[in-house]
């Protein structure tokens, strides 16, 4: 008989993520009997939240260990209770892009947003789409950032049409670019109706927490899908800055300087206090929400995962705060608890964030479609094997700054770049040899080592590695020219 390896793994981790539900469950009680798992496997569902943050560095979480003045008791707890992704990254350092990546575990040269203002395209099959199928709901608050750039086309300012909501078709309050609705202490989301819902005097991340813990008093009916996504630490649109709570820059005025920034001109003298103000407030909404879990009887039947979409070089590398292939913009905080996640585990492969709706299907025992390219990371968290064959690369696409890829690896990164500088496009069939950096022996990233003759050999790997994985993603394998001239 032949198995089909795809939907055998996807059954294993299914059932072993039911087990741990399971096993979560208090001395005695049994899972519900009319709640079934598509593996076949009795057990209740587990709800699944998804707490996003936005431009959330990786070692602004205290239990990274590289941050001495980051104060993230909650995330830290986290860390400690659950499992650690040490080498996440973002396929897409901008913010609707790597959204897009995010619901669909595809790319977004795929997605339809392959940069900012885009709308998702309609009728693909995401991480909502298919767990409503499944029998769960699909809850969004916060920052979307998926529709359409104008009104008119459902996005922009105002409310976003359901047909651009990715599938989240039950509780929904949201605003496409919150950035651009609300300031740090006053604006306005709209609900699935389309009825504003405004604030004004609270900080605005303790406003998102405020109606995520309306979803979660509410009596659930069903397993859910709850998204809750801040914009901080992001910076304002129109303030052009990093905006903490009142009061917390002053506690953060002389802060650690992560290496990577003190080497180099940018802003990060005048936006680091404020960012640390908002990291912490970020948090401090986590561990509410996690209370809240608690206090109504879900933390034990709950997936909770915070990431964020992209980190923040401060515009060290370019003119502004990503869309680079730097670890500043790239490596994101990825820590994940509940059913089949937790033991305190620090996951050492590299993984994307193209492979967390897959892995969440998975984990929820849900068949993965296969329009997802990224692939679920649960057989990592126990199986050996898994972990000794993982790929450990990911494709980097790159817009706006540049029209650029990249591959990582565990102990490489190498970026290619259009050499017309165009930024209009989503792809190109020509690129030239841009970046290249030795993560084992420069993880700041100082020495640019494209164009050397000694690491010729690695370059030439990298570039064959990278041109099959823009493959994979549906582009045209591309002309790539090497670096003439060590920059």
């Amino acid at each position: 008989m032949t198995v089909n390896r795809r939907k055998f793994l996807i059954g294993t981790a299914a059932a072993a993520a039911q087990a741990g539900v399971a096993a979560a469950l208090p001395h005695g009680q049994q899972p519900k009997a009319n709640q079934v798992s598509d593996s076949g496997t009795p057990g209740t569902k587990p709800n699944i939240v998804i707490y996003h943050s936005d431009q959330f560095r990786w070692d602004f979480v205290g239990a990274n260990g590289l941050n001495s003045s980051t104060r993230t008791p909650n995330l830290d707890k986290l860390a400690a209770e659950g499992t650690s992704f040490m080498h996440a990254v973002t396929n897409q350092p901008v913010c609707a892009p790597s959204r897009s990546v995010l619901i669909t575990g595809m790319y977004a040269t795929e997605t339809g947003v392959w940069h900012n203002g885009l709308g998702i395209k309609q009728n693909l099959q995401t991480l909502a789409t298919e767990l409503r199928k499944a029998g769960y709901t699909a809850n969004y608050i916060g920052k979307w950032h998926m529709a359409p750039g104008s009104e008119a086309q459902g996005g922009g300012r105002g409310p976003v049409k359901p047909e651009f909501r990715g599938g989240f078709d039950d509780f929904w309050e949201a605003a496409n670019a919150l950035e651009a609705s609300s300031h740090p202490y006053e604006g306005t989301i709209w609900d699935r109706d389309g009825n504003p819902i405004t604030f004004k005097g609270e900080y605005r991340v303790d406003f998102i927490t405020d109606r995520a813990e309306k979803f979660l008093r509410q009596k659930q009916e069903k397993p859910f899908l709850l998204m809750i996504s801040q914009l901080e630490p992001h910076q304002q649109n129109d303030l052009g800055r990093m905006v903490g709570p009142q009061g917390s820059a002053d506690r953060f005025i002389d802060a650690f300087v992560p290496a990577d920034l003190r080497s180099f001109p940018g802003d990060w003298h005048k936006q680091l206090p404020d960012y640390y103000g908002a990291c912490e407030s970020i948090d401090a909404s986590v561990g509410r929400v996690r209370k809240i879990l608690d206090d109504e009887g879900l933390a034990a039947n709950t997936i909770f995962v915070f990431m964020s979409d992209h980190g923040c070089h401060f515009m060290t590398r370019n003119q502004e705060y990503k869309r680079s292939t730097h670890n500043s913009s790239l490596r994101v905080p990825l820590l994940i608890d509940g059913p089949g996640f937790e033991n305190a585990r620090q996951i050492q492969e590299l993984v994307g964030i193209v492979d967390i709706a897959p892995t969440l299907l998975d984990a929820a025992g849900v068949a993965v479609p296969e329009s997802m390219k990224g692939r679920s990371f649960l057989p990592l968290l126990r199986d050996a094997d898994a972990r000794n064959s993982w790929p450990n690369r990911q494709l980097i696409q790159i817009s706006e700054s540049m029209t650029g890829r990249a591959i990582r690896t565990k102990d490489w990164t190498y970026c290619i770049a259009d050499p017309t500088g165009a930024k209009d496009q989503p792809t190109s069939e020509n690129y030239h040899e841009y970046q290249m950096y030795d993560q084992r022996n420069d993880p700041n990233e100082l020495v640019n080592l494209a164009g050397r003759k000694e690491y010729r050999e690695t370059a030439d790997n990298l570039r064959d590695q990278l041109k099959e994985l823009m493959v994979q993603a549906g582009e045209e394998s591309p002309d790539i020219a090497p670096a003439k001239l060590y920059p």
